[in-house]
């Protein structure tokens, strides 16, 4: 078995790793001590097609695979875990279940600009009462005619503030708790969509306390969807 990476590994790595020292590393405590995002930064990523590693280029990526998706975030938390933990959410938590369970239209008009880079995504589960237990989430969003009402608020979540994009979640069955959950699509300028101040995320690191990603909450309020536009549907 040959666990060596393969010659297109090699290079994204490289290219990621200089990349990440000559870009990324400078302003990373700077920016860790601001809390400040640098979407200049972002928009680099995107020229290089970080923004869309694992995705088809009909999708806007780069269609390469996970492993070099994995090696990115690597070489990017190796300099800044913000930066790292930026893309992963834009690309793990909001792309993926876009790409895995939207519509063609929905990947075209979503999933499409994440990759590129053009737009930035977010994913919304966790809450104030429940944490991450799907089961035990409050947020609703009711059948009402072709529309579905959302309400609810959602806390922790990275990229939140700055994200175009959210796949969020909600309760449509609340007696079937797990099972009766669904996820939305929720664009940043939706009346009744807004977003609550930033919190900081510590991790640890050599027995010292280090910033690293910025966290939001946000909040739902009555904010209607069409229904065949932006429910995913599980496969």
């Amino acid at each position: 078995m040959q666990f060596k990476l393969t010659e297109e590994h090699e290079m994204i790595r490289k290219m990621v790793r200089d990349f990440a020292q000559n870009e990324v590393a400078p302003t990373a405590a700077e920016r860790d001590e601001e809390e400040r995002f640098d979407r200049e930064i972002f928009d680099k990523m995107a020229e290089l097609g970080l923004t869309g590693i694992p995705w088809p280029e009909e999708y806007g990526g780069i269609g390469s695979d996970y492993l070099a998706y994995c090696i990115a975030i690597e070489e990017l938390s190796r300099v800044c875990a913000s930066t790292g933990v930026t893309l992963s959410a834009h690309t793990s938590l909001a792309g993926w279940p876009i790409y895995k369970f939207g519509t063609e239209e929905q990947k075209q008009k979503y999933l499409r600009p994440m990759a590129q880079g053009e737009k930035i995504g977010a994913y919304g589960l966790t809450e104030p009462s429940s944490g991450s237990d799907a089961g035990g989430m409050r947020t609703t969003a009711k059948l009402v005619g072709d529309e579905y009402v959302i309400s609810g608020s959602k806390i922790f979540i990275t990229n939140g503030g700055i994200a175009d994009t959210y796949v969020v979640f909600a309760l449509t069955d609340p007696e079937s708790k797990q099972k009766g959950t669904s996820a939305f699509i929720i664009e940043k300028d939706f009346p009744g969509f807004s977003v609550g101040k930033k919190r900081r995320s510590l991790e640890s690191v050599h027995h010292r306390l280090r910033k690293s990603s910025l966290m939001s909450a946000v909040f739902l309020r009555k904010i209607s969807l069409e229904k065949k536009e932006k429910a995913l549907k599980s496969r």
